[in-house]
């Protein structure tokens, strides 16, 4: 049964394959990046066991590692690689040459995903699934992005090497923010773990008058929103908020209805994507891809949405939750 360590290894390799290349162009310290992102990636079932059976080794390598990771982000910068003038000539051809079956590839993801996933608990061999159906979702963008390539590789009639090759450029254009969402999602797990949310719960009950349901649905709202500008994805702020607010004070004390708050919190937390630095991938990113002067340009062009949508929802959910 395909399940989510089966994707892991593809992105741990291509993470590994980078790593190889940039070790024979001597960029050591672009190269020992990428390597330490691809171990955990390659070898996590291992070290989680190990952890489980005692041996504390592997998971404080993982530790250092980390550390790692962080003294040599701070030392790079996000930038879209130098190209000569020969391979922007060849690309420019190869691109006029192809025209629009290079959205191809790009297209196919999202159609594969929904096949996938709408279709995904039929495909079946002896009885046992061939997609591990708690994880679905994920697996098909996995299976989706590799067929996706086999595609563009088809269309463009490029080795398959170049899967690897144009995989590092993309990289080196992302540069550390390539870890940022696994770090994101990481510090939104260890938040949850150590209490934080019975701490933010404890502090809104000191605060907030809780007896007053619309206080305390802006308190979760605005939480949702700060938490996401400072860790960047609202994914990590999600858990965290919820615990602390939306559930003991909104669904348990005011009958909120849980899903349309889940739901209509998650969307207000993503306001805060909209307004923070920390969401590199999303606004630091596309600055340094579309070679903008200003790299808070798309931030500047997000907050007056951010700020629309944000009382927007809030009134939303004060119509619909409680209802």
């Amino acid at each position: 049964m395909l399940d989510l360590t089966h994707i892991f290894v593809v992105v741990g390799a291509l993470f590994a394959g980078a790593a190889l290349l940039d070790a024979r162009d001597r960029r050591w310290s672009v190269a020992a990046f990428r390597a330490i992102l691809a171990a955990p990636f390659l070898f996590g079932d291992e070290i989680l066991a190990a952890s489980r059976a005692g041996t504390r080794w592997p998971a404080q390598a993982m530790g250092v590692g980390v550390i790692v990771l962080a003294l040599l982000a701070s030392r790079s910068r996000a930038h879209a690689p130098a190209d000569d003038r020969d391979q922007a000539a060849a690309r420019e051809a190869s691109a006029a040459r192809l025209g629009n079956r290079l959205f191809g590839p790009v297209l196919a993801i999202p159609v594969l995903i929904l096949a996938l996933v709408l279709g995904g608990k039929h495909l079946q061999w002896g009885g046992t699934p061939l997609i591990d159906p708690s994880q679905i979702t994920l697996i098909s963008l996995g299976i989706a992005a590799t067929l996706a390539l086999i595609v563009a590789l088809i269309i463009t009639r490029a080795p398959a090497i170049h899967g690897l090759t144009e995989g590092r450029r993309l990289l080196d254009t992302i540069g550390w923010a390539a870890v940022l969402p696994m770090m994101l999602a990481t510090l939104g797990a260890v938040f949850t773990a150590t209490g934080v949310g019975d701490a933010i719960a404890a502090v809104a009950s000191a605060v907030i008058p809780t007896d007053s349901r619309f206080a305390c649905l802006l308190t979760y709202a605005l939480g949702m929103v700060v938490f996401t500008a400072i860790m960047g994805n609202a994914f990590a702020a999600f858990p965290v908020m919820t615990a602390g607010i939306g559930m003991p004070l909104l669904v348990v004390r005011h009958g909120a209805d849980p899903a349309a708050l889940g739901a209509i919190g998650m969307l207000t937390g993503y306001c805060g994507t909209l307004l923070t630095p920390m969401a590199a991938n999303f606004n630091i990113v596309p600055a340094v891809l579309l070679e903008l002067r200003d790299e808070y340009g798309v931030i500047r062009a997000q907050w007056p949405t951010a700020l629309a949508l944000i009382v927007a929802n809030v009134i939303l959910m004060d119509v619909v939750v409680f209802r």
